[in-house]
């Protein structure tokens, strides 16, 4: 697939900042809201922003389901932060009857790292790249168990939360704690544009 058209998840959340890089990329992106534009999406990148207030949005416009099925059907897509947790099986700390996407073999723990005052940059060694890259972590969480499936790509390299699991992929599923998208280093969303290319 050449010219894949990604979408990114629009009720809420980092919207313009991953269509940018994408659009930087010279990948078609569109914003995703209703059901009849996740039909036109080859992949799909879930943003960072509230996961609560997503899952909510994404019943009230009829579109969880509809996501929920692609996924389960094989659908490339990455998640990013509040991402990362919609498309977690498991929730440590989520709100009461608080609903997922899924499709990602992980237990994840919501505001892992801290409240907003809690977050910070640092730099990760990511698997498949081979240059360091600088992460933002804004109420991040963490990944605090993964299934036999799920590769690790990035752990946290130092302080006290060093060792922890902050990037992983899982077939054709991709999540990070951080938010590539707020830095002008786009390969790991090129890393996702791959992933839609060989699905």
């Amino acid at each position: 697939m050449s010219s894949p058209t990604i979408g990114v998840f629009a009720l809420q959340g980092d919207v313009r900042e991953h269509l940018r890089v994408l659009a930087d990329l010279g990948v078609h992106a569109i914003g995703v809201r209703r059901p009849v534009e996740l039909n036109a999406c080859d992949g799909l990148i879930v943003p960072g922003g509230e996961s609560t207030t997503m899952a909510k949005l994404a019943r009230t416009f009829d579109l969880l389901e509809p996501l929920q099925k692609r996924i389960r059907a094989g659908m490339p897509t990455f998640g990013t932060c509040a991402g990362m947790i919609m498309l977690a099986d498991r929730i440590e700390d989520g709100a009461l009857g608080q609903e997922t996407l899924g499709g990602l073999d992980i237990t994840v723990r919501r505001n892992a790292f801290g409240r907003q005052v809690a977050s910070f940059e640092g730099v990760l060694d990511v698997k498949g790249l081979d240059a360091p890259v600088h992460a933002v972590f804004i109420r991040a969480p963490w990944v605090e168990q993964a299934g036999d499936q799920v590769e690790v790509l990035a752990r946290v390299g130092d302080g006290p939360a060093a060792g922890r699991i902050v990037a992983v992929r899982q077939g054709p599923l991709m999540a990070t704690s951080f938010h590539p998208e707020v830095d002008s280093d786009s390969r790991i969303h090129r890393l996702f544009v791959d992933l839609v290319r060989t699905a």
